[in-house]
C-alpha cells in the first residue's frame, strides 16, 4: 500500500473559472488541516518541554501523564507516563491489568507515529540523538508491559510483545533483553507443549534446547549492536551486555543439573557486578552444600530487587533452617518479614516458609494457621520460575505434613491411645485425611512431565520442598518403583554430597520391605562419610541415626543403648515426639496437690521411657511448681550428665490439660509462639 498524500494543484498556468473555483475550494479545505497539524505539533512540543525531569516512575508521572493526555490524547507520552507509574505501583492482577491497558495504548501510538525512528539503526551520533528518545521510551514501556503480562500469567502476550521487539531491533536495549526474555519465557513454561502455547516445543528437553538457542541468538545480537554502537557509546559494550546471557545460561544449566557448565558461567559472573547471589546460593543448595548456600542467601536478603517480587532467599532459608535445627530463629525472622511486607507478592510464600519452620519446631496448631493463610492468599509470582503449580504443591505438602504430625502427636501424648475411643476416632479421621491428601498430591503430578526432575529429585533448582518432605510424599506408595528409581539415581549421580541422601532413601525403602540388614549397611556407610557437615545436616543425621536404631532393634533388640537414644534426642529434640523413638528420662518434681498431680499424670502418660534407677543412663528432667504474681508457674529443664540440654524455662497456665500437654512438648525444645513464655 502506498503512503497517503494530499493533492497539489499547480498555479503556473492559466486556468478556467472552474479550475480557479476548484483551487479556491481546496485552499479553504486545506487551511484548517494545515492549521490543525501546526497546532498538534505545538501541543506535542509543549508536552515534550513539560516532560523534562519527569522519570517513568516519579510521583509526578501520574498527574502529568493525565494532563498530557488532556492536551493531546493522540500523543503516546501521556499514556506512557500513566502506564509506567501504575506498573510501578501495581501489586496484584488488577493493578497490572490497568497498567497494561495504558501501556498498550502508548506503544500503539508510538509505533504508529514513529515507526521509522524505531526501525532506524545508525552509527552516526547526531542521527542517534534525534531518535534516542523514542528508542528509550519503547525500551522501557516494552519492559514494563512484558512484566505486567508475565505477572498476570499470560505468556502468549509476553511472546507476542517480544516478537514486536525483535522486529524493531533497537540497537541498544537498556531495559529489555529481547532474546534473553524469549529464552526465559520458554524456560518458565518448559513443562507445557505447543498444544497450550504455540511458541513452545513438545518436550521439556526440546524447550530447554530452544531456550539455549535463543540465548545464543542474544549473544549474536549483542555483537551486532556492539558494531553499531562503538562510535556512540564510550564503553566496552560486550563487557557490559554479555553478563545478561551468562546469567540465563547459568539458570538453564543449573536446572538441567549440568553442574560443570553452570559453574563455568557463575565463575564468569563473579568477576562482574551482575553476580546473582540468590541463584548461586540455590546452585550450592542443589549440591547439598548448605553452608555456602546460607552465606549467599544471607547476602541476597540484604539486596533490593528493585520491584515487589518475592525474596526467594527468605523462603529457601526456611529449608536450611530446618536442616540446621535453627527453626526458632527462622520463625522470628519470617514473622518480622511478613509483618513488614504485608499483602504484597511473596506474602504467601513467606507463610509457607513459616509453616515449615513451625512444623520442624513441633508447633503444629500454629503451623496450621499459617498454612491456611497461604492457601487463602492469591500469590503473584514476579521475577521467578516458581509458578502457581509450585505454590499449590508446596501448600498441599505442608498440609500433608500437618496431618502426619497430628497423628504422631496423639501417639506421643497417649502411649496407650488405642484404649481411648476418642483417640481412636480422631486417629481414624486424621489417617483418612492423610491418605486422601497424599493420594491427591501424587495424582496431581502423575501426568506432570517435570515430576522426576523436580518432585522426585531430592535437590533441584525448581524444587520448593526439602528432602525430608519428599519422603513423606512418597512414603506408602510403590516401594519397588521408588527403590529402583533411587538406586538408578545413585548410580548416575555426579554430586558427591547428594549421594548420601539417595542412600538414605534407599535404606528407608529397604526398611519398608523389612530388609533391615541391607538398610543398616547403607545407613552405616552414610555415617562414615567424611564430608558430612554436622552443623548444617542435623535433620539428615537425625533421620539416619533414628533409622539406624530402628534397624538395630529389629535385628537385635538388646543392641540399642540408652546412650544412642539420648544421642538422637540431643541431635534434634523436636523430632522425637513425632518418631517411634522413646528416650529414657528420670523425673524430679515437687507436685503436692491434685491439680499439680493431674498435670504430672499427663506427662507420665506420654511416650517417654521413665526410669527411676539413679545409675541408669537417662536424661534428668526437673519440674517445679511455683506461684509468681499470684499466677501458677511451671519451671522445667532437662540435663544430661549435669549439662543442660533444655535450659531452665517457665510458663504459666490456665487449664491442667493444656499445662500437661505443653510440658510434654517443652521437654523436647518445642516452642509455643502463642505464649509470652514457654520456649
Amino acid at each position: 500500500m502506498k503512503k497517503k498524500h494530499y493533492p497539489f494543484i499547480p498555479i503556473h498556468q492559466k486556468k478556467s473559472n472552474r479550475d480557479i473555483g476548484l483551487w479556491l475550494i481546496c485552499i479553504f479545505i486545506c487551511l484548517p488541516i494545515f492549521g490543525f497539524a501546526q497546532s498538534k505539533e505545538s501541543r506535542r512540543f509543549e508536552i515534550d518541554a513539560k516532560r523534562v525531569g519527569i522519570t517513568y516512575t516519579s510521583k509526578e508521572a501520574l498527574p502529568q501523564g493525565r494532563e498530557f493526555k488532556r492536551i493531546d490524547s493522540t500523543y503516546y507520552v501521556g499514556w506512557m507516563l500513566e502506564g509506567t507509574y501504575k506498573f510501578d505501583h501495581a501489586a496484584d492482577y488488577r493493578g497490572y491489568d490497568v497498567a497494561a491497558q495504558q501501556l498498550e495504548k502508548a506503544m500503539q501510538l508510538l509505533q504508529k507515529d514513529f515507526y521509522a525512528q524505531l526501525q532506524t539503526r545508525t552509527t552516526d551520533v547526531q542521527t542517534y540523538v534525534t531518535i534516542m528518545k523514542y528508542h528509550r521510551d519503547w525500551d522501557y514501556m516494552a519492559f514494563a508491559l512484558m512484566q505486567c503480562y508475565s505477572n498476570m500469567e499470560n505468556p502468549s502476550k509476553v511472546w507476542g510483545l517480544l516478537q514486536q521487539c525483535k522486529k524493531n531491533d533497537l540497537q541498544d536495549e537498556l531495559y529489555m533483553d529481547t532474546y534473553n526474555y524469549l529464552a526465559w519465557t520458554v524456560h518458565r513454561n518448559r513443562f507445557y507443549t505447543s498444544a497450550k502455547y504455540p511458541f513452545l516445543k513438545n518436550t521439556i528437553a526440546e524447550n530447554e534446547q530452544y531456550a539455549n538457542t535463543l540465548l545464543d541468538s542474544c549473544s549474536q545480537k549483542i555483537k551486532r549492536d556492539a558494531q553499531v554502537n562503538k562510535t556512540i557509546f564510550n564503553l566496552d559494550y560486550l563487557a557490559e551486555k554479555m553478563p545478561s546471557v551468562w546469567h540465563y545460561k547459568s539458570i538453564l544449566y543449573s536446572y538441567q543439573l549440568k553442574i560443570e557448565s553452570a559453574a563455568y558461567y557463575y565463575d564468569k559472573l563473579k568477576s562482574t557486578k551482575y553476580f546473582p547471589e540468590n541463584n548461586y546460593a540455590t546452585f550450592c543448595a542443589i549440591q547439598a552444600n548448605f553452608r555456602e548456600a546460607e552465606h549467599y542467601y544471607d547476602i541476597s536478603k540484604m539486596q533490593d530487587p528493585g520491584d515487589k517480587r518475592m525474596k526467594e532467599s527468605y523462603y529457601y532459608l526456611s529449608i536450611i533452617n530446618a536442616y540446621k535445627g535453627n527453626t526458632k530463629a527462622g520463625i522470628q525472622e519470617l514473622k518480622n518479614l511478613i509483618k513488614l511486607s504485608g499483602s504484597t507478592p511473596g506474602f504467601g510464600w513467606y507463610n509457607i516458609a513459616l509453616t515449615r519452620d513451625l512444623l520442624y519446631d513441633g508447633q503444629i496448631d500454629i503451623a496450621k494457621r499459617y498454612a491456611l493463610r497461604a492457601e487463602q492468599f492469591k500469590e503473584i509470582h514476579i521475577g521467578t520460575t516458581l509458578g502457581q503449580s509450585h505454590y499449590d504443591f508446596s501448600i498441599s505438602l505442608m498440609n500433608l505434613l500437618i496431618k502426619i504430625r497430628e497423628i504422631e502427636s496423639i501417639q506421643f501424648l497417649q502411649k496407650d491411645w488405642w484404649y481411648s475411643p476418642a483417640a481412636l476416632k480422631k486417629m481414624a479421621q486424621l489417617t483418612l485425611e492423610k491418605y486422601s491428601l497424599q493420594f491427591l498430591i501424587i495424582n496431581q503430578f502423575a501426568t506432570n512431565p517435570e515430576r522426576d526432575r523436580v518432585i522426585y529429585n531430592l535437590f533441584s533448582t525448581e524444587s520448593t520442598v526439602s528432602f525430608d518432605e519428599i519422603w513423606y510424599l512418597i512414603d506408602g506408595f510403590s516401594v519397588n518403583y521408588f527403590l529402583d528409581k533411587f538406586q538408578e539415581e545413585l548410580k548416575a549421580e555426579k554430586r558427591e554430597n547428594v549421594k548420601r541422601y539417595e542412600k538414605l532413601f534407599i535404606a528407608k525403602l529397604y526398611m519398608k520391605k523389612e530388609k533391615y540388614a541391607i538398610a543398616k549397611t547403607y545407613l552405616e556407610s552414610i555415617m562414615q562419610d567424611p564430608k558430612l557437615d554436622i552443623d548444617y545436616e542435623k535433620l539428615f543425621l537425625a533421620r539416619v541415626a533414628t533409622d539406624l536404631l530402628i534397624c538395630k532393634n529389629h535385628l537385635d533388640k538388646t543392641s540399642v543403648t540408652n546412650a544412642e537414644k539420648i544421642s538422637c534426642y540431643k541431635m534434634y529434640p523436636q523430632l522425637i515426639p513425632f518418631s517411634t523413638l522413646i528416650v529414657p528420662m528420670r523425673l524430679h518434681s515437687n507436685e503436692n496437690n491434685e491439680t499439680q498431680q493431674a498435670i504430672m499424670q499427663t506427662l507420665k502418660s506420654c511416650s517417654i521411657q521413665w526410669v527411676t534407677d539413679a545409675s541408669e543412663d537417662a536424661l534428668d528432667v526437673d519440674v517445679q511448681f511455683k506461684v509468681k504474681a499470684r499466677l501458677p508457674i511451671i519451671q522445667y529443664s532437662v540435663k544430661y550428665h549435669n549439662e543442660f540440654v533444655v535450659p531452665p524455662n517457665e510458663f504459666t497456665y490456665s487449664t491442667n490439660d493444656d499445662a500437661g500437654k505443653n510440658l510434654c512438648f517443652y521437654l523436647f525444645k518445642i516452642g509455643n509462639d502463642d505464649k509470652e513464655m514457654g520456649r
